[in-house]
């Protein structure tokens, strides 16, 4: 191989940035597909024509130099969420509830089988984040506050992915290295404040059992331990996880993450190649990339002996997942398959929201509902798959509405089991009216389906003063990327507040009422609990909104329990970043493993 072929299989453009032609001419070893990324026909024959076409640019004669395929890499979290009709399962979150190991190894099947309908050879996932602070915007990426919950589901997840390195196989992608879920605040980015003991004990833990089942790659993290920016922590990238781990596979970088290394991007790369970072995620300048790595190879600055481990590290993975042996990519096993959210994975998606709920309250019989009750079915999210979907679904910050995505919402479900189920339409906008009049007098029962709205990273709606800013930017090495929101707290009071106004208006018209939360983590809701008859936390179910019907109307019983702690607030004056953990801010209410059923509110009721 030459300079110029090594350096080439290191980087990764998006396919926005280059071309099948450069593909050819920089040898380059990687594209994705980031978030919103897709194809102009986003369609699997759409993605399979795609990735074909990168492959066999790849592929293509290059005098003595060896052929080396491509790997096309996405983000398919909750299934393949950026292409159009895939089966869209609970984020992880929601997952984390069911404590079924053995239904997140049947789910990263039938993601990996819906990827490679597309021609995908590499899945940016699973994510091994064991969140310890909810402001996180990214806590419902993660399965648990639970270290071994996390471990457990991450091992089981890789498995369903890699598929033992079988043919039919995707290459999988733990993320992010390290204690990208215990930062200081629950900043995105932010810094891990804690001794290496105990950073090893909780977030390398997962790393650990997903290494064990084979886990080919893994991303490093925008955050920082102890004021040091992971992607340029040698003793982490290097010396702790490929020595004392024996991670044989090779590290990815996240999306341009090397840039808040150094405000100097030639410095900033050599630090990173230097600190064993294998490939690079640089869609924005990724032939600068090329040019500066040439120019510190060839000043001395990064040891040839470095590229040549990075490179090795990234043929053995290639080879080790077969992509020397396989077809092209409309030559393969499940190429344009049939099964592309099929009528079996859209069950095994019906059945996951089943058990990931958790029914924290259920008083005065409210549940389950009758079949021939009338029922007043309301809030912002009891029909938009787009906010029952959340963030990464076709876009990085998620969508709103049913018309971009394939599935059922909620009243689609209710409506399902009752005929006499009623949608009001005045409170199910985007952002309902504060001031609620619903005629409530013909109904039995009202169905209030409220909480979060998409978002991804940063710290979703819960807002950042300057004072944090700045504070934080003094002690970390390096830079973060904050991004806008509003509010303090997990008050959903505060967040949203008519969501609040709504279930008040009920409250006060005598009519029981069993809420509904969409969210992406546990919120201060005890207002609305204590006004609540029955009070579900439905996380981010996906696209088969009929597994919540299931379970209202008594098909299937509740099963599932917190993998996180359900917080209520304290006051407290403290600036984020002077807050360990959540725990200074709020106090738990529901302890990690609650999670009530039908046996045990309803004196009599027999299993289900």
């Amino acid at each position: 191989m030459s300079l110029a072929q090594k350096i080439g299989q290191m980087t990764q453009a998006d396919r926005m940035t280059c071309t099948p032609d450069d593909v050819y001419q920089y040898s380059l070893g990687s594209v994705l597909s980031s978030a919103g990324s897709c194809p102009e026909d986003n369609s699997p024959a759409g993605w399979l024509a795609m990735c074909d076409s990168y492959w066999s640019a790849s592929m293509q004669p290059r005098g003595d130099l060896p052929r080396i395929p491509i790997i096309y890499g996405v983000d398919a979290i909750h299934g393949h969420n950026n292409a159009l009709g895939a089966t869209l399962f609970p984020h992880n979150i929601g997952m984390g509830c069911t404590r079924n190991p053995d239904l997140i190894k049947s789910i990263h099947t039938v993601t990996r089988h819906e990827v490679q309908s597309c021609g995908i050879d590499w899945v940016f996932g699973p994510n091994l984040a064991v969140a310890s602070n909810l402001h996180w915007g990214r806590t419902y990426e993660s399965f648990s506050e639970d270290h071994e919950l996390v471990s457990l589901f991450g091992k089981y997840a890789t498995e369903g992915l890699q598929n033992s390195f079988h043919m039919d196989s995707v290459i999988a992608c733990g993320k992010h290295w390290l204690g990208d879920g215990g930062t200081a605040g629950g900043i995105d980015q932010g810094d891990t404040r804690m001794s290496q003991q105990e950073l090893q004990q909780i977030h390398a833990a997962p790393y650990a059992a997903a290494i064990e089942s084979g886990l080919l790659t893994i991303m490093a993290s925008f955050s920082s331990w102890n004021g040091f920016k992971c992607h340029a922590h040698q003793f982490l990238l290097t010396e702790l996880l490929k020595k004392q781990m024996g991670f044989d596979g090779f590290v990815v970088s996240d999306m341009q993450g090397i840039e808040y290394v150094n405000d100097d991007f030639y410095l900033a790369i050599g630090e990173c190649v230097n600190a064993g970072i294998d490939m690079f995620m640089v869609p924005e300048n990724w032939m600068l990339f090329l040019e500066h790595l040439r120019n510190h190879v060839e000043m001395g600055t990064v040891p040839l002996s470095r590229i040549n481990e990075a490179v090795k590290r990234i043929l053995c993975v290639k080879l080790a997942a077969g992509i020397f042996d396989k077809p092209s990519p409309k030559h393969r096993l499940w190429a344009a398959n049939k099964h592309f959210a099929a009528q079996e994975h859209k069950a095994l998606a019906r059945q996951a929201v089943q058990e990931s709920l958790v029914l924290l309250k259920n008083e005065h019989s409210a549940l389950p509902l009758h079949k021939e009750a009338n029922i007043l079915v309301c809030g912002k999210n009891a029909h938009n798959l787009g906010h029952q979907c959340g963030g990464f679904t076709l876009n990085w910050q998620g969508v709103s509405g049913n018309d971009e995505i394939v599935g059922d919402s909620i009243w689609d479900g209710i409506k399902h089991y009752s005929g006499n189920a009623v949608l009001d339409k005045a409170t199910t906008g985007n952002i309902p009216d504060t001031e609620v009049s619903l005629d409530t007098s013909e109904f039995d029962i009202a169905v209030v389906v409220i909480g979060e709205t998409p978002y991804a990273e940063g710290m979703g709606d819960i807002g950042i003063s300057e004072q944090d800013i700045t504070t934080m930017g003094n002690q970390i090495n390096g830079f973060i990327n904050v991004r806008e929101s509003n509010g303090a707290n997990l008050d959903i009071a505060e967040l949203y507040p008519d969501d609040v106004a709504l279930v008040d208006y009920l409250h006060s018209r005598n009519i029981p009422i069993v809420t509904v939360l969409v969210s992406g983590r546990p919120m201060v809701a005890r207002e609305v609990i204590a006004k609540s008859d029955a009070f579900i936390a439905a996380w981010l179910p996906g696209s088969e909104g009929k597994g919540v019907a299931d379970v209202l109307f008594g098909e299937s019983d509740f099963t599932g329990k917190l993998s996180f702690s359900w917080p209520e607030l304290r006051n407290t004056s403290k600036p984020l970043q002077e807050v360990a953990a959540e725990e200074a801010l709020y106090k738990t209410v529901f302890s990690p493993g609650y999670g009530l059923n039908y046996r045990e509110t309803l004196p009599g009721k027999k299993a289900i």
